[in-house]
């Protein structure tokens, strides 16, 4: 166990260790919240729902808050945080109505000075009629 009652569960050959963190939003039964190889941990896409799997109401900035703050637990668990996050991959469905208003709310989580490397894709649709769904990797400290 880790921090927040997290589980750190290594896989076979302990070439990778699963990443379960009680106090996130748990995932489905198809993937891990975030795998830890090599020093790194590799956060699994991430939408804005609460642990009901509902989306979070009110739109673009509520769901890229949502989402931003169980990566933040889920980071939390294996040992690192939100500023040794390295690469950031954002997926969006509406970009052109949403490319700044979840920008406002991405910024409050990266300060200008440890902004990570990020891409932003336009996509046609996210599980559960999500407006947004965010993944990571970050270095463990």
């Amino acid at each position: 166990m880790t921090g927040n009652g997290a589980e750190q569960v290594p896989a076979k050959g302990a070439l990778k260790q699963i990443v379960r963190a009680s106090d996130a939003v748990p995932p489905l039964p198809v993937f891990s919240q975030a795998v830890i190889s090599m020093g790194q941990v590799y956060v699994s896409g991430c939408i804005g729902c609460t642990e009901d799997y509902l989306v979070v109401q009110g739109g673009i900035q509520h769901q890229t808050r949502a989402a931003l703050e169980n990566i933040s637990k889920i980071l939390d668990a294996a040992g690192s945080d939100m500023k040794h996050v390295i690469k950031v991959t954002v997926y969006l469905v509406h970009m052109a109505r949403d490319f700044e208003l979840m920008n406002e709310v991405y910024e409050e989580f990266f300060p200008y000075e440890s902004m990570p490397a990020r891409t932003c894709i336009g996509v046609s649709a996210l599980p559960m009629g999500a407006f947004v769904e965010i993944e990571c990797i970050a270095a463990i400290p």
